[in-house]
């Protein structure tokens, strides 16, 4: 298992006209009262621990009296267009309970828990500086992956709806080795999936701790299903493996289950299965992903050496010269979503496992 090396400081991308018209059309592109730098005037803050007393990584930050009143209040705003109407109403029902900070990774966003006063029902969302990458990542997984993301843009300040489950970090240390063995099947065919789906969107570092485990119980088993939920690393890196997780050390123990679980006829079926399902996505949203990807052909989110190295190695991978003659990170998508498109009912498999 090889330890991959991330850039550790990716640049933020801005949001460029095109794509701010684009997010504009799709009722992403609104007007919010609070921006990401308002909450960065925080007067102090404390460590957040978990349940085991160890270190989140998270800070709580707190503010001065008179201007925690008006943060509150521009919260519940933004709570209340991303998740219902706008409505002022049900303000009066919301507490801002907490703001956590992190510092850790390239969005250093803040998370921001809202609970409903009448029940105790509390939810996130999260409040990060814009970057095109991560907007790009946000509406692929939304079109191409089965679940759909909320998320606001307003100039510079990207609010995200929380995506819930168990961290994948968590999950393989706490809880996969309790799994039964029909379960642990269940799961490795997941991560065959979730793997292919990465790598066909070119969606990287899905490292353990970047995606969820989200289990739901249907009848007399339960079924679970696998969501990233860190999406900086869209179409970046230069190296084809960044974009397919099993080659991350921190999902070692994924892998192993996928070897142990399942033979490589069943991979190759999953393999196909998840092929098709994208492009029938494709299929279904092929307006509103071309619009996008005409964005992406016409941004900078990447630089020249990571696109040389990404286009040589697709091309060796699938033999297809439209990867040689792309001129940017946009482009390379673009073929990999066409590749997929024209070849996912015949499509010849490797065994990577």
């Amino acid at each position: 298992m090889e330890d991959l090396k991330i850039s550790k400081k990716k640049p933020s991308y801005p949001i460029s006209e095109r794509l701010h018209n684009y997010l504009q059309v799709y009722n992403r592109n609104i007007r919010l009262p609070i921006f990401y730098d308002d909450l960065l005037r925080f007067q102090g803050s404390v460590v957040v621990y978990d349940k085991n007393d160890e270190d989140t990584l998270w800070v709580r930050v707190y503010y001065n009296e008179f201007e925690r009143e008006e943060i509150d209040l521009s919260l519940k705003r933004v709570y209340s267009i991303l998740i219902s109407d706008g409505n002022e109403h049900i303000f009066k029902y919301l507490s801002v309970d907490a703001i956590d900070y992190c510092t850790f990774g390239n969005s250093k966003p803040f998370r921001v828990k809202v609970r409903n006063i009448l029940n105790d029902n509390y939810t996130y969302f999260y409040v990060k500086k814009a970057d095109a990458s991560r907007v790009y990542g946000l509406e692929l997984e939304h079109m191409l992956s089965p679940y759909n993301l909320n998320f606001l843009v307003y100039k510079d300040t990207l609010i995200e709806e929380h995506i819930a489950g168990i961290p994948g970090d968590e999950f393989i240390k706490n809880m996969l080795p309790e799994c039964s063995p029909s379960e642990k099947s269940q799961i490795a065919k997941e991560f065959v999936k979730f793997n292919e789906r990465c790598m066909i969107r070119l969606l990287g570092d899905m490292r353990s701790y970047n995606y969820v485990i989200v289990p739901t119980h249907d009848f007399d088993h339960v079924v679970f299903k696998i969501r990233a939920i860190d999406f900086d690393q869209q179409s970046y890196e230069g190296k084809l493996k960044i974009y397919r997780p099993q080659f991350f050390k921190e999902n070692f123990k994924m892998v192993e289950l996928v070897r142990e679980k399942i033979q490589k006829e069943s991979i190759d079926q999953y393999k196909i299965e998840e092929r098709s399902i994208v492009a029938r996505r494709m299929i279904s949203y092929h307006d509103r992903i071309t619009e996008l990807i005409d964005c992406m052909e016409d941004d900078v989110i990447s630089i020249p050496k990571h696109i040389e190295m990404l286009k040589e190695e697709i091309y060796n991978y699938t033999n297809d010269l439209e990867f040689r003659r792309s001129k940017n990170m946009g482009a390379v998508l673009k073929n990999a979503l066409d590749f997929v498109r024209r070849n996912y009912q015949g499509i010849n498999m490797k065994n990577f496992f």
